[in-house]
């Protein structure tokens, strides 16, 4: 599901794996910008690292190694009066800036994305590279390049059980981050890290675009739904044909959840767990949270367009508050991803399913899952007790809500794991 922190239509900005930013000339008037920095944004309980490389002729490129994003070019590069510097990206057709003053080496301003704004401070010069994270990696060959996938493996002796772990929406990284909400939750990794405790194995991985999987981008007026669930089932084949591993479930979390449904169908898997997965056709999700944001002039055009879409067609004119979100370039995407309808499908599962939701999830709310189990009689439904759409335990309020979705520290919510580990041992998924 799509991100909606303060502002207009986050929410509805990470839909996509990828976004292609322009290159921009930088109308410098003085040459002190150009080279590397390295510093942060000062996020509050949680300051994301950044680096950058300033180029004269192009632009320049970022790197936010806490979400994966490496290298990704930048916009626009200005120089202004008075040493003042702007810079800015475009990530999911959502424009993120830096607004900033030059004093010799350092940069310090202000940074913006979707009307929340953080201090940000760089220092020039070059940043001694960490050691890359340790960790087992799988890969699989596809016709879009090689993708990689993290494996969590327990300390006890195998062969183990494995869970397919599937991110959600956007440029999401194996461990739940996405560049397109600032700082990090690890949500995913935790999750994994929970699993091998109680002794089962799991495989998580990049989205393409994100992380290690960034080298194999699709681009996004090419890109369709079908290409999530062929990934899918490329790493469940992997699973299926490694004798370390005896059983095989999915969790999907978010859109993970529909595709990984998709991809259980063609690839049958031993537990099925939906993790704040949408119920319903993305149409009328997506009306449901532009309602909550939008004017009425506005939201006569969304609905407009989204009837469009769901009959496949596709609109040249749309409004530019509306761009970000039914920009041309992702409309075929949106087509695809309107096509199916989550409850129908999880109802062709035969594997046994737990469809899990947030009480205080303020992205999907529970009568997603309602619906979910109402077309599958047969799963099982559990609702969380104070966790959020980022499994965290978590305040209802909104604000207080999001910050957990900064704050890596905080545990995946004890209940979740309760349940999951019940729900795996009832159907014999976890050998005794």
């Amino acid at each position: 599901m799509s991100y909606r922190t303060g502002g207009f239509l986050l929410a509805c900005l990470v839909f996509l794996l990828v976004a292609c930013a322009s290159n921009g000339e930088d109308g410098a008037e003085t040459m002190t910008h150009i080279g590397n920095w390295n510093g942060e944004i000062i996020i509050p309980g949680q300051p994301l690292e950044i680096e950058m490389t300033l180029d004269d002729e192009k632009g320049g490129t970022i790197s936010i190694p806490a979400q994966g994003l490496e290298d990704y070019p930048l916009s626009t590069v200005e120089i202004k009066e008075d040493q003042q510097i702007v810079i800015t990206m475009t990530i999911q057709g959502q424009v993120l800036s830096f607004d900033g003053t030059l004093n010799g080496q350092e940069m310090t301003g202000t940074f913006t994305q979707n009307g929340q704004a953080f201090p940000f401070e760089l220092v020039k010069g070059n940043k001694e590279k960490e050691a890359e994270e340790d960790g087992e990696f799988l890969s699989i060959e596809t016709e879009e390049g090689t993708l990689y996938g993290e494996i969590e493996t327990p300390n006890s002796e195998g062969p183990h059980p494995v869970m397919l772990i599937i991110p959600g929406s956007g440029p999401t990284d194996r461990n739940g981050n996405s560049p397109a909400i600032p700082g990090k939750n690890d949500s995913l990794k935790l999750l994994a890290e929970e699993l091998a405790e109680n002794g089962i194995a799991s495989l998580r991985y990049d989205k393409r675009g994100a992380g290690k999987n960034q080298q194999a981008v699709v681009a996004e007026s090419s890109l369709k739904f079908e290409q999530f669930i062929e990934d899918a089932q490329g790493w469940l084949d992997l699973l299926a044909n490694d004798p370390s591993y005896t059983k095989i479930g999915v969790i999907g979390h978010s859109q993970g959840s529909l595709t990984g449904i998709m991809a259980a169908q063609a690839t049958p898997v031993d537990a099925f767990i939906s993790l704040a997965g949408a119920g319903r056709p993305m149409n009328e999700v997506l009306y449901e949270q532009l309602e909550e944001q939008l004017s009425n002039k506005l939201l006569e055009e969304s609905k407009a367009i989204l009837d469009k879409l769901k009959n496949g067609e596709v609109t040249e004119n749309v409004a530019d508050e509306l761009h970000s979100v039914f920009r041309p370039a992702v409309q075929p995407f949106l087509v695809s991803w309107m096509q199916y309808d989550p409850a129908n499908e999880l109802a062709k599962l035969s594997s046994p399913v737990l469809i899990v939701q947030g009480e205080h999830d303020i992205q999907v709310n529970q009568q997603e899952g309602i619906a979910l189990q109402e077309a599958s009689p047969e799963a099982e439904m559990v609702t969380i007790n104070g966790m959020n759409h980022v499994l965290k335990e978590a305040p209802k309020e909104r604000e207080a809500n999001l910050q957990t979705y900064s704050d890596p520290s905080l545990p995946v919510a004890s209940e979740l794991m309760d349940e999951v580990i019940r729900f795996l041992n009832q159907h014999h998924f976890i050998s005794e």
